[in-house]
């Protein structure tokens, strides 16, 4: 098994602890599921949050899920002049044996905008 990096973003219509809980449990969701995983999976995932966004941690989603068991951190996004909004970005460290070209990077609604040449 290889050790592989999945990225994923979701814009929030608002800073708000449950629209928070369920937009990342959907991010989280869609990546396991597009890329054949489950939670035993996991290495590790880094969290981050535009500084417009401080309801809860985007983490908590993750332990609502399931994911007990795996590293979690969450930090702030830069704060940069014109950037998108109320965005939430994942950084999962995986292990697979598919190869980085077949990786299924998600970037749900709005936040495809972020990266258009990566998300399916």
């Amino acid at each position: 098994m290889a050790v592989r990096a999945v990225r994923g973003a979701v814009q929030l219509e608002r800073d708000e602890a449950g629209h928070m809980d369920e937009q990342v449990g959907a991010l989280l969701t869609a990546i396991l599921d597009r890329n054949g995983l489950t939670a035993d999976d996991l290495i590790s995932i880094w969290f981050t949050a535009t500084p417009d966004l401080h309801s809860d941690f985007p983490a908590a989603a993750a332990r609502k899920l399931g994911i007990v068991d795996v590293p979690l951190i969450c930090a702030q996004e830069l704060d940069i002049e014109g950037a998108m909004p109320r965005v939430v970005r994942v950084l999962a460290h995986i292990e697979s044996d598919r190869s980085r070209a077949d990786i299924a990077h998600v970037y749900l609604g709005t936040a495809a905008a972020l990266r258009k040449d990566i998300a399916q």
